[in-house]
């Protein structure tokens, strides 16, 4: 019976509120995203994806998230308490994510014969170029080329390293495993101490680096990088200025970031080791810590200065168009060039023989505001779960674990000093949230919450006093 009181629902006001929600590139993929991780809630929940019975609302909101955001963060040991068949939605929720919930749908359409909108092509062609002139065809034969090529590969090195240990169908098993959740810079692993059992292994280690970087760097870089290495037309493959400021950056980090670590823990975890080892495991350690949550070092017994270095990689992230998260290598590199060009007197920042927009640098100072405030808001929330009625004596040390939680989280990392399963169920709550902001990046939430507002006018201008 027809009330007037009560809101009846039809299929054209459902559209219309789609229509409104999906106004823009920025909201479509971050109702993707977000539809992918309550697909995964659902299947996680069920009893036969885990070997406890039913797996909590809360831990299977917290360990969704964390593989659609390619995290790696976890509260429950992923190879004991799920399933093969929960194992193998994990990888599919991290393959997805990895890639990205769009890119993943436009294959099947096109596969299909089938259209896509124009905001899902806009979507596409900014998460994986800056120029968007390169066609959506040749975007996504490139990202399904590399990570089913390096996958591929990184599959077929891991199952030797698994082997001797293992029977041929369980090494296989933890090769394909491993070889997608590095590539997609995830960080879940199977065995319940990362690779910190495999630590003396350099085919393993060399490898879960390399896909590591692999899938860091960006499918942009890896396209030129292919080009400018075939023997084709080789003087029109010039590598832009986007993938050497990727390229130079990411190794000043591994650099900086191995011979940190190598200085800081030679008297701490690494003590025990011989000196390539020890090289090794700094290495391993420089390369996850920025953009993936696998260790061979136990991070809870490392020094508080070394945490402190592995926050600060963490923050940085991977690169545009990649697999990873934090406010990535091209902000960082341009906000490192803009100091550098104020202190000179030069009123663009350059390198190699380019100047770097003011475009990409509002960009850049934007993606650093936002990211420090989300950062920020998010250990004051965390404290206030965690520690709010335990005084500053009885909590030494705990401060440094949660913030070094919350950067994890914010970079999609998925490293922790070992605090994650202790968390209350508000703070797994809070990580889940910066979890996603990180994944989808903090701009791209901010410009999906907001309205766009133009202004035909402005006001004067007036000098303040700054520092």
């Amino acid at each position: 019976m027809y009330n007037p009181k009560i809101p009846q629902w039809n299929s054209i006001t459902i559209m219309q509120i789609l229509k409104t929600l999906l106004r823009s590139p920025a909201s479509t993929t971050i109702f993707g995203f977000a539809f992918l991780i309550l697909t995964g809630i659902c299947l996680l929940m069920l009893p036969q994806a885990s070997t406890i019975g039913r797996l909590g609302f809360v831990d299977a909101l917290f360990t969704s998230t964390s593989a659609v955001c390619v995290t790696g963060l976890t509260v429950v040991d992923t190879g004991t308490t799920f399933s093969p068949f929960g194992q193998f939605i994990l990888m599919v929720l991290i393959q997805t994510g990895g890639l990205g919930i769009m890119t993943v749908s436009t294959l099947f359409l096109m596969i299909s014969g089938r259209r896509l909108s124009f905001i899902g092509q806009n979507v596409i062609q900014n998460t994986f170029t800056y120029t968007g002139d390169k066609s959506l065809p040749a975007i996504l034969k490139d990202v399904v080329f590399f990570t089913f090529a390096l996958e591929g590969l990184g599959i077929a090195v891991l199952f030797f390293c698994f082997y001797p240990e293992n029977e041929a169908p369980r090494a296989l098993y933890l090769s394909i495993f491993h070889s997608i959740s590095a590539f997609c810079n995830s960080g879940f692993s199977l065995f319940p101490d990362s690779f910190t059992g495999y630590r003396d292994n350099w085919v393993l280690n060399l490898t879960i680096c390399f896909l590591v970087l692999s899938g860091g760097i960006g499918f942009l870089v890896l396209s030129e990088l292919k080009q400018r290495l075939s023997f084709k037309d080789r003087s029109r493959s010039r590598l832009s200025l986007h993938s050497k400021l990727v390229l130079l950056t990411t190794l000043c980090l591994l650099i900086a970031g191995t011979v940190i670590i190598l200085f800081m823990e030679g008297h701490n975890t690494l003590v025990q080791f011989s000196a390539p080892h020890r090289v090794l495991s700094s290495f391993f350690q420089a390369v996850n810590a920025r953009t993936s949550g696998f260790n061979t070092l136990p991070l809870g017994n490392m020094a508080n200065e070394t945490l402190f270095i592995l926050i600060l990689l963490m923050f940085i992230g991977a690169s545009p168009g990649s697999c990873g998260g934090g406010i990535k290598t091209t902000t960082f590199a341009t906000l490192i060039l803009l100091s550098i060009s104020r202190f000179r007197g030069q009123k663009r920042p350059q390198i190699f023989n380019r100047s770097i927009s003011e475009k990409s640098i509002g960009k850049a100072v934007s993606v650093l505001l936002i990211s420090t405030v989300v950062v920020c808001i998010g250990i004051m929330i965390l404290l206030m779960t965690e520690q709010g009625k335990i005084s500053c004596p009885q909590s030494r040390g705990k401060f440094l674990e949660l913030f070094f939680e919350v950067v994890s989280a914010f970079g999609t990392v998925g490293l922790s000093t070992g605090i994650t399963a202790k968390l209350s169920i508000m703070g797994k709550m809070i990580i889940t949230c910066i979890m996603f902001i990180g994944r989808l990046g903090p701009l791209l939430v901010a410009i999906a919450v907001s309205r766009p507002v133009t202004l035909d006018y402005f006001y004067a201008e007036e000098n303040i006093m700054i520092g």
